[in-house]
């Protein structure tokens, strides 16, 4: 066949493509030649598969970032629990040495037992500063989760070295007792008059412990 025949022939069958999309009734598609009905297909098919491809790429990037930050906690996790057992041996020694104090601290808290012995000290540590009591009453014990509080009101009547003694005195008590709300006026020939209140603490014994506990589960 000739060059230019084929060439013809090429040109026509291109004319007649092209000539199917021509005057299409974008209402009614069904009336479309067969080229533009096929090629609308594909595009449409396309067009969802886009659509998803694009839906599934952007569900997939936000689970993707949800595992970089988890990747993200993980590693600080992990740093944080290398540096604990690099360190254990230092933090066994720290805990043991906590609980050497706290046990310490436990040792200057007397029990219900040595309460009585306690409010003795505390009198005779007034009496040997030869410091009058003018008032010294017990108040009402307050129960705390291990330790109870007893408060005492005081007032001494003496000269002021003898004051300053006896709360340095009170202060090295081989238990623990604090003066609270300290109040000094001036009294009679020259005297002074303390008004303050004491609070020591004692621990509580098992049984007491136990009642706090199931107290304080009940109200909560």
């Amino acid at each position: 066949m000739p060059k230019a025949k084929r060439s013809f022939d090429l040109k026509l069958k291109l004319a007649r493509f092209g000539s199917q999309f021509q005057n299409l009734n974008t209402r009614d598609p069904a009336s479309w030649p067969l080229v533009p009905r096929l090629s609308l297909c594909l595009a449409v098919t396309v067009g969802i598969v886009a659509a998803l491809w694009l839906v599934m790429i952007d569900a997939y990037s936000d689970e993707l970032d949800a595992e970089v930050a988890k990747e993200t906690s993980l590693k600080a996790d992990y740093s944080k629990k290398l540096a604990q057992a690099i360190n254990l041996e230092a933090l066994r020694k720290q805990r043991e040495q906590v609980q050497q104090y706290v046990t310490q601290l436990e040792k200057q808290l007397p029990g219900k037992a040595e309460m009585d012995a306690l409010l003795s000290d505390i009198n005779q540590a007034g009496l040997g500063r030869s410091l009058y009591f003018e008032l010294f009453r017990p108040g009402q014990v307050s129960v705390r989760e291990y330790y109870a509080e007893l408060p005492i009101a005081l007032r001494v009547t003496g000269r002021y070295h003898d004051i300053g003694d006896f709360t340095s005195d009170i202060a090295h008590l081989s238990r623990i007792v604090t003066l609270n709300n300290l109040v000094i006026v001036p009294g009679r020939d020259g005297t002074l008059s303390m008004e303050a209140t004491a609070k020591t603490f004692r621990y509580l014994d098992p049984d007491e412990i136990n009642a706090q506990r199931k107290a304080t589960g009940g109200a909560k």
